[in-house]
């Protein structure tokens, strides 16, 4: 079983997400595949709608959208044969998603940070992913009554602490299906320590903080796994059909376990950074967190090191552990944050290369790790470090709280 906790809302209640594999019979996979394929072709035909609206300078809403989906049901007799209630969650998502990017477009934000008008789902690209709320779905000994009359076991691995309001039926890249159902559960608030802690993202070592004894060091997980995985293309390779011709039994093997290798990877990932941030939150009260994102390291020569590193699932782990158990997160912005000194405030004039691994300030003197210094930084930046030269704070640009 694969369980995932994700807290969601303040400090009083929030919700969870339980997810559990599910054990499909040959009729319930044709079910949740013929469903799927309805729910495809409704994104499908609200992206055309959407760039036909965009060209003739029209509104595209959820309004316009849901009378879309009413009259394709009246229209089509193969959309009426399946449920309303995973298409009208699309048309939800798909409004959102839109409605995003639109926000962002009107921000003007940068391309890195910006997220992408929705797009075709391809058949054979995209992984079947069903949304049911409460009026779709019910548990009843032990299995999972879907709308539409498709019924799934369940492998109940741990029981629900409350029950659902919602469950996400999908497939994953292996084959398998699962059921993430969301339950509003209390929040766990852990003992005060007054201990506060800043913490540095780097490619070297994946996080620094100014406490040694918890500091994340590079597991390395893909670059273990990189030598089973480059047989496996090899394999791929030597066996690859021709366009328009299926993959022979190799060919399928191959490619398989090369996705169960991801997959493993990914898990191994996920646990080390959600055991290394249940440590950080259960020790220390206040966290002054980095808010990098690493997206830009996909086009440098750090790429691969820096994917291994898992910089952004880390930092995801962190911020919702702090959220689940009462922990303040202070996020605070990276520039100049390998510029400053965190003892006195001075800034150098020109910035670090990635060689130069000591910072030394030419104004006090202090001599210390790079990254340390940063995770200093941090600290003052959020205004957490009362005892360093003389009080102050490096000049930085505001730092807001992830809570």
């Amino acid at each position: 079983m694969t369980t995932t906790q994700e807290q969601e809302t303040g400090q009083d209640a929030g919700h969870a997400r339980y997810t559990y594999r599910l054990r499909v019979s040959s009729t319930a996979r044709t079910g949740l595949e013929a469903e799927w394929a309805r729910c495809r072709w409704i994104w499908n035909e609200c992206c055309a709608r959407s760039k036909k609206a965009h060209a003739e300078d029209e509104k595209c809403g959820p309004a316009r959208l849901d009378k879309m989906l009413t009259e394709a049901r009246t229209a089509n007799a193969w959309l009426r044969e399946g449920s309303s209630v995973p298409q009208q969650q699309l048309i939800r998502d798909f409004a959102k998603s839109r409605a995003k990017a639109l926000k962002d477009i009107k921000a003007r934000l940068p391309m890195a940070r910006r997220a992408g008008m929705p797009r075709y789902k391809k058949k054979r690209g995209t992984e079947p992913s069903l949304n049911y709320t409460q009026r779709g779905f019910r548990l009843k000994d032990g299995r999972l009554h879907l709308a539409g009359g498709i019924a799934v076991a369940v492998v109940w691995s741990r029981d629900l602490p409350a029950p659902p309001s919602s469950v996400r039926v999908y497939r994953d890249s292996l084959g398998h299906w699962y059921a993430s159902f969301v339950v509003a559960v209390p929040a766990q608030p852990l003992p005060a320590t007054g201990a506060v802690i800043g913490i540095d993202w780097g490619v070297k070592e994946t996080a620094t903080t100014t406490s040694d004894a918890h500091a994340l060091t590079h597991a390395q997980h893909g670059k273990k796994a990189a030598q089973k995985l480059a047989r496996y293309q090899r394999q791929m390779a030597r066996r690859r059909p021709a366009r328009g011709q299926t993959g022979s039994k190799g060919y399928r093997h191959a490619q398989a376990q090369a996705a169960k290798l991801h997959k493993k990877v990914a898990r191994q990932r996920q646990d080390t950074g959600r055991k290394w941030a249940k440590a950080v939150v259960r020790d220390f009260d206040q966290l002054a967190v980095e808010d990098f994102r690493p997206k830009f390291l996909a086009k440098s020569t750090m790429a691969r090191k820096a994917a291994d590193a898992a910089i952004g699932a880390t930092r995801t782990a962190l911020v919702e552990m702090a959220r689940k158990h009462g922990r303040t997160v202070h996020l605070v912005h990276p520039a100049h944050t390998t510029m400053d000194c965190a003892q006195c405030g001075a800034r150098t004039k020109h910035a670090l290369p990635l060689s130069e691994r000591t910072y030394a300030c030419t104004a006090c003197g202090a001599v210390s790790p790079r990254d340390k210094n940063s995770a200093r930084v941090m600290l003052v930046r959020a205004g957490l470090n009362p005892a360093s030269a003389d009080c102050g704070r490096p000049d930085g640009p505001p730092v807001r709280q992830a809570a």
